[in-house]
Formats: C-alpha cells, sequence, structure tokens
C-alpha cells in the first residue's frame, strides 16, 4: 500500500515520539503535602527535558492545563483586568466516595518571562478562601529545574476525616502525573513543529510528479 506523505510524517511523529520516552524522561526529585487544619500545600521540585522558554510558554498558558491533570475540566486564559493584569479560568472535578464537587478558579498571573510565574485566585470569584501557585525556572544540564508550591484553602465543604485525606493523595499522584504530561506535550509540540515542514516538502515533490 502506498504511504501518504501524511502517513509517513505520522509515523515519522510517533516514532520520534516513542524515541523521546525510551531516551529521557521527567525526573521528581522532591514531593511534599502538608495540611494545617483546612490549609494545604504542596512543594515540589523536578526536572525536565525541555528548555526553560519554552516550559514557560506552556505554563502560562492556561488553555493547555486540561492536558496536565485530568482534574481540570475547563481552563483557559481570559481577558486582562482594567490594570493589565493577565487572567485565568479554571473548573475542576473531584469526588470523595460518593461525594462530588466542581470547583471554580478565577485569578489573575504575575509573569517573569522564562523564570518565574505566579497565579493568585480572586476568593470573591472562586471556590477557595486562598490559591496560589508559584512556578520557578532554572536551566540546568540541557534541561529545566521547576519548583512548583501550591497553597490553598478550600471555601467548600470537605467531608471530614476522610476527606483532607483524598485531597492530599489527589495533590501528590496529581504533581507526579503533571510533570510527565508537560513533557510529553512539548515533545509532541516540537516533533509536530518539525514535521510539518517536511510533509509540506513531500506534498510539493508528489504534485510535481504527478503532473
Amino acid at each position: 500500500m502506498r504511504q501518504t506523505p501524511e502517513i509517513r510524517a505520522s509515523l515519522t511523529l510517533a516514532i520520534l515520539l516513542l524515541s523521546s520516552f525510551c531516551l529521557n524522561a521527567a525526573e521528581l526529585r522532591s514531593i511534599e503535602v502538608e495540611r494545617d487544619h483546612n490549609h494545604y500545600t504542596m512543594t515540589s521540585v523536578s526536572w525536565l527535558d525541555v528548555e526553560s522558554k519554552v516550559l514557560y510558554a506552556v505554563l502560562e498558558n492556561h488553555d493547555l492545563f486540561t492536558h496536565f491533570t485530568s482534574a481540570v475540566v475547563e481552563s483557559r486564559n481570559t481577558e486582562a483586568d482594567g490594570e493589565g493584569w493577565p487572567q485565568f479560568y479554571s473548573r475542576f472535578e473531584g469526588c470523595v466516595i460518593v461525594y462530588c464537587k466542581s470547583f471554580i478558579r478565577n485569578g489573575y498571573l504575575e509573569l517573569m518571562p522564562h523564570t518565574d510565574l505566579v497565579a493568585i485566585v480572586d476568593p470573591d470569584r472562586s471556590d477557595f478562601k486562598r490559591s496560589v501557585e508559584t512556578w520557578s525556572l532554572t536551566e540546568e544540564d540541557g534541561g529545566t529545574i521547576m519548583e512548583y508550591t501550591f497553597d490553598m484553602e478550600p471555601d467548600f465543604w470537605v467531608p471530614p476525616v476522610i476527606g483532607p485525606f483524598y485531597i492530599k493523595r489527589a495533590l501528590k499522584t496529581g504533581g507526579e502525573k503533571a510533570i510527565d504530561r508537560i513533557e510529553a506535550l512539548i515533545w509532541e509540540q516540537e516533533a509536530a513543529l518539525e514535521q510539518g515542514p517536511k510533509v509540506a516538502v513531500e506534498q510539493n515533490q508528489e504534485a510535481a510528479v504527478e503532473q
């Protein structure tokens, strides 16, 4: 069966991605989740095999956050406020045994290009009394060290005893999976960009032959 440029590009992209997963992988160096009454803090340090400026571009794009964790069902950047602060919106869904709830976050971003990002929730428009996420990026060994902190206090009812346990577990497991998904998303985007021009060239060559 004759392969079209699109099929060849798809096969090449799959091989590139598979090779990347075999040769490299994000490294989670530490992760901790602490609780003080209804206040939760998660801190993590990880190394990703991507450039800091590329990672930064992904982290400031809230439209991509649904790719990082299944808990985020909606996420997007919204119009800046009157003072020029970039805004964001996200909606989470989570369950504790049979109790399920949707959580809304609206807030603004503090951006320090290529090195630091801070996402701060507006409690008046969110289901959180407090929610602050920080990402600090530094280059190391051809990749990027990402230091992440999530400091939050929910403004909704949490089932006693079992609820805090589930929240801590969800934060930890979600954080562990997120770094691999972020890295994989960047690899996929870069591989697709590399294949795009090649497909166009092959299509032009085949069109010339057919003529």
